[in-house]
């Protein structure tokens, strides 16, 4: 089993920054990949970024490229998300998700997922 735990979401001014963080817990060196999903009202959960635990190779949506960055601290079992440059188009709900086996964009290949946090952005 692993458990995630994000944080560092909140309100923000378009053109502003936030870092997210999602704390692993458990069977963490199961994990393959970590990556990060989000959920505007109405919207399906889509994919933002991702990163292989153990070699740091990275995926990005092309709509989040240039201006969100993925990162892993293993001392601290720890997935960053830096988000800059936001828009009122990046308000969603942010999950970190932990896949067990491959790096994907797809949420249902993912086992485990945190509570989420809510980003907010003010145009």
């Amino acid at each position: 089993q692993v458990q995630l735990v994000e944080s560092g979401g909140g309100l923000v001014q378009a053109g502003g920054s936030l870092r997210l963080s999602c704390a692993a817990s458990g069977h963490t060196s199961s994990i393959h990949t970590m990556a990060w999903f989000r959920q505007a009202p109405g919207k399906e959960r889509e994919f933002v970024a991702a990163i292989i635990w153990s070699g740091g190779n990275t995926l990005y949506a092309d709509s989040v490229k240039g201006r969100f960055t993925i990162s892993r601290d293993h001392a601290k079992n720890t997935v960053y998300l830096e988000m800059n440059s936001l828009n009122p188009e990046d308000t969603a709900i942010y999950f970190c998700a932990a896949n067990l086996r491959v790096m994907s964009a797809y949420p249902r290949t993912y086992d485990y997922w945190g509570q989420g946090t809510q980003v907010t952005v003010s145009s």
